[in-house]
């Protein structure tokens, strides 16, 4: 007699926990992110993608902590950076030292410190992203400059309008601070209401694609250029 079928084994949930049929079953539109890409894989996939996911509620809750916690020393209590970190060392310092100091009178072993190394592969791989993104935004602004791209050129400039507006309101770490709440917020709510998201941005697509048409035809088209070069044939 013929052994049954083994029973497939249940597939597996991607790391954004969307599985394929879920994905499959939306419905065709406009992406903010692109055909067939999730959230977890627009932030890169891996253990920085789940912190700002909320998928390892402790690490993320751990670093919106420590952030408030930076924010209110420095911002509310007017702390220095430099007085904070060698307070905090100090503090440190001396508790291990009369700790280890305190172990040979108690008769016990001395606290076991870790030694604590920076190995090369870690270096190596932030350099190599820190490279990537780098070459990514210098090739931006050189496609801008070249004025090749009109719309990335409006982008950037209103980018870069807002943020200085910004910055005239709040100083550095308040922005960083504000930042990093938007980090842990923004994505988990894309991530949630992703479908009307992508709703409401279509239609502002289509609305800024038609006014950009209008603008091309009535304005940028009668700009005079002048005459096109023939190319040299060999």
């Amino acid at each position: 007699m013929a052994e049954p079928a083994a029973e497939a084994a249940p597939a597996a949930q991607p790391a954004d926990g969307i599985s394929e049929e879920a994905a499959a079953a939306r419905p065709r539109g406009f992406r903010l992110l692109g055909e067939d890409k999730s959230v977890h894989q627009a932030l890169g996939g891996g253990k920085a993608a789940d912190v700002l996911l909320w998928k390892d509620k402790k690490i993320s809750a751990a670093v919106i902590g420590g952030a408030t916690v930076l924010w209110v020393l420095f911002e509310v209590v007017d702390y220095h950076f430099l007085t904070l970190i060698s307070h905090v060392l100090i503090g440190v310092l001396a508790i291990l030292f009369l700790w280890s100091k305190a172990t040979i009178f108690i008769k016990k072993s001395p606290p076991d410190i870790p030694e604590v190394q920076i190995s090369e592969d870690i270096v190596v791989n932030v350099a190599l992203a820190l490279r990537t993104d780098i070459n990514h935004a210098l090739h931006l602004l050189r496609e801008i400059a070249l004025g090749h791209d009109l719309m990335k050129f409006l982008g950037v400039i209103v980018a870069l309008w807002i943020l200085s507006e910004i910055g005239s309101l709040c100083d550095f770490l308040t922005l960083f601070y504000v930042a990093v709440l938007m980090l842990h917020t923004v994505p988990i709510l894309y991530h949630k209401y992703q479908d009307k998201v992508d709703h409401f941005a279509g239609k502002a697509h289509v609305e800024l694609s038609r006014q950009y048409s209008v603008l091309d035809e009535k304005v940028l088209r009668k700009i005079p250029r002048g005459p096109a070069k023939d190319k040299k044939q060999n």
